[in-house]
């Protein structure tokens, strides 16, 4: 059903859960996983020019430990998944789409808000507009708390 699976991290709580269901369909499909993490040049292009080289590699490094955190999750499930990484810098909903596309996804999955959207009400920008925009089936997953009666662990 899934070859290859799409998943796009920021490195934040609210994405884990859909860290987790990402891995859990790889392995349950023996799926390859391929995790990306985008340095968003919105955010370092509007930044003081004193700062944003320094913006660029800390984001970077962010980038660079979410990644290493989804293939240690993916490592713990299961030993044999395929897991690639990539940090990107753009807009993150076009990476992520032309991500998907490069890698001939089957599957994109995404977090519901990540580390910009806490407190936003439903849905977050860049889930929104890839949901909206991509060619291939996005899975949505939304972070939990552990007092929700929902909660279901896969």
């Amino acid at each position: 059903m899934f070859d290859t699976i799409v998943v796009a991290t920021d490195g934040s709580d609210s994405v884990g859960r859909a860290v987790d269901v990402a891995i859990d369909l790889a392995a349950r499909f023996d799926a390859a996983v391929r995790a990306l993490y985008v340095v968003d040049t919105g955010e370092v292009e509007s930044s003081p020019d004193e700062v944003r080289e320094d913006l660029r590699a800390a984001l970077g490094d962010r980038g660079e430990h979410a990644l290493s955190t989804v293939a240690e999750a993916a490592t713990e499930r299961d030993d044999g998944l395929d897991v690639t990484t990539d940090v990107r810098e753009g807009r993150p909903a076009e990476e992520v789409i032309s991500h998907a596309d490069t890698m001939d996804a089957d599957l994109v999955v995404t977090g519901t808000r990540g580390r910009h959207g806490e407190d936003r009400f439903l849905i977050g920008s860049v889930a929104e507009t890839v949901v909206r925009t991509c060619p291939v089936p996005v899975l949505t997953v939304r972070r939990l708390t552990d007092e929700d009666p929902r909660r279901v662990t896969f």
